[in-house]
């Protein structure tokens, strides 16, 4: 029985109840179970009676018991204690448990999937780093985290989009293509130009694209130096994410902001300005045109065009805004940098005067910073951590692992002296090996002929395949939450204790027979929850973008 099915038989206890009573009755998912810290409380607990004991007019403890007395009748459930008070404790019997582990070999990978975020339109924009330089590490731990998060959502059921917004206009670009151009005359960079061997090396690709260029002036060749480093420079960004194991569905690039269409059409950005005025936040005033972000808690109101005609960046922020909107995108979600606190106030502020609410329809996540220990700075970008080095340091694995462990608005320290450890006190490590010890055990077991043809549930009666088939129900809940929540690490904590639960059963529990004892059905059983085991630890890695190796 699975926490699913036990929650349905409990909301059918709950639902008879309330008919009795004349009350109503909560909603399915108002039945919710959690696992006792203690396991010796049980294997499932809720406070459903102490939830529904004030708007029913009874006692906690009395309806705890009405409802414990019900659920004891479920086929399955070995026992119920009312406890404290008015928490049920639910112990369910070894067949009823152990059923499970033939449940998740069937699922695959596919168990875990729950649709908790059904019905939801989500876009999840993060990294969206200037197409200028190389990524670093801020924006590799934005990748971790925010393509976990996109796995993690889209498991739960949401329709969700990853998106990298291309900072591909303005000041920045010419900047850029002034600082490549200079690298290719040999020149010295120009103020406020970007330095480092990077753009040296983008210049001599350049040349090596289109020769004939350095025959032009400079007039002629800025435009066509700059639109070249930035081809290149943007595929240096999509090769660095894919092997970071980062794929965007969409890379959104802002130049379609300001591109008027073929039939006369204003651009995206002329169309925002309309449009924030026909909600009636746009006003004019000391010959510029303003949107009145104070009416929605920013701290003051922000120019979106000024007097000469140009547009700032708040109006390209707006056009994308309501770009994500037009796209049919009811809820958009942003991974910002620790250095991007202004911009909640102001994504909430271009919400709510584009008649969203800003409370649900746009969500900022601020991310904290991150040192790595003995991280050196780029011998070609010169003042940054490239993620290339850092992947070729510590491994996609490691890096991508160890960025989820932790919540995204908590500093982070990395050792990688611990990260490039084989042993157990380095994290990813602990839970690869978990799986690759699964698919050694398999293994074993093929070849001295221990096949999964019976699986008897009531023989998974060690209290270490109790503690193990408890932590194994409980990842659907947990992949739940860390959708929900927004927390990835949840899944990476998970994983741990599991693999913690599977190393304490491998010690007890045999799946082959010792010597010359014959094969029995508790070993072809075993065998099935050691899959089960397999299955659900590669799960949680994939969600985290991590490998599942079957030998370490």
């Amino acid at each position: 029985m699975n926490p699913a099915e036990l929650s349905a038989a409990i909301f059918q206890v709950v639902s008879a109840a309330a008919e009795r009573r004349g009350a109503e009755a909560p909603a399915l998912d108002g039945i919710v179970l959690e696992r006792p810290r203690n396991r010796d409380h049980g294997d499932w607990a809720t406070n459903v009676a102490m939830r529904l004991a004030k708007p029913w007019g009874v006692a906690p403890r009395e309806l705890a018991q009405e409802i414990a007395d019900g659920v004891a009748a479920i086929d399955g459930v070995a026992s119920v204690e009312v406890a404290g008070p008015g928490f049920l404790n639910i112990r369910l019997d070894a067949a009823a448990a152990g059923a499970l582990a033939l449940t998740i070999v069937e699922q695959g990978a596919a168990y875990g999937h729950n649709d908790s975020a059904a019905g939801q339109t989500i876009n999840l924009e993060f990294v969206s780093a200037n197409p200028t330089g190389p990524l670093h590490i801020g924006h590799t731990r934005w990748a971790a985290l925010g393509d976990a998060l996109a796995r993690l959502l889209k498991a739960s059921g949401a329709e969700l989009v990853s998106e990298f917004y291309i900072n591909d206009a303005g000041e920045q670009m010419d900047r850029f293509g002034a600082s490549v151009l200079a690298a290719l005359r040999g020149r010295p960079t120009p103020e406020n130009g970007y330095p480092g061997a990077y753009v040296t090396d983008l210049a001599a690709r350049v040349l090596e694209a289109e020769p004939g260029i350095e025959d032009l002036s400079d007039d002629e060749a800025q435009p066509r130096v700059r639109e070249l480093a930035y081809q290149l420079q943007l595929a240096d960004i999509t090769a660095s994410l894919a092997r970071f194991n980062v794929h965007f569905d969409v890379w959104f690039s802002e130049r379609v902001l300001h591109a008027a269409g073929e039939d006369g059409t204003p651009s995206p950005i002329d169309g925002a300005v309309d449009r924030l005025r026909a909600q009636g936040h746009v006003y004019d005033a000391d010959d510029a045109v303003w949107v009145r972000t104070t009416d929605f808690g920013d701290d003051k109101d922000r120019v979106i065009r000024r007097g000469n005609g140009v547009y700032t960046y708040f109006a390209a922020d707006a056009a994308y805004y309501l770009s994500k909107t037009d796209r049919g995108f009811a809820h958009k979600i942003y991974l910002l940098g620790a250095d991007h606190h202004g911009y909640v106030h102001r994504l909430k502020a271009i919400a709510g005067a584009a008649g969203d609410d800003p409370k649900k329809n746009v969500e900022v996540l601020i991310g904290q910073l991150v040192n790595i220990n003995g991280a050196k700075l780029s011998k070609r970008a010169g003042n940054i951590i490239e993620l290339d080095d850092l992947q070729a340091w510590l491994g996609t694995d490691a890096l991508r692992y160890s960025l989820a462990r932790y919540p995204a608005d908590s500093p982070i320290t990395l050792d990688p002296e611990i990260l490039q450890r084989r042993t157990n006190d380095n994290p990813v490590f602990y839970v690869q090996y978990a799986h690759a010890r699964t698919q050694a055990v398999a293994r074993n077991a093929a070849q001295l002929g221990v096949e999964a043809t019976e699986f008897d549930a009531s023989l998974l009666t060690h209290e270490t395949e109790s503690a193990l088939l408890g932590a194994l129900a409980d990842f659907p809940r947990v992949v739940a939450q860390a959708a929900e929540l927004r927390e990835p690490h949840r899944v990476a904590r998970y994983l741990e204790e599991l693999a913690g639960s599977y190393h304490r059963w491998y010690d007890s529990c045999r799946v082959t027979p010792m010597g010359e004892e014959p094969i029995e059905t508790v070993h072809r059983t075993r065998l099935q929850l050691n899959a089960a085991t397999g299955q659900v630890l590669r799960n949680g890695l994939e969600l985290l973008g991590v490998s599942a190796p079957e030998r370490m």
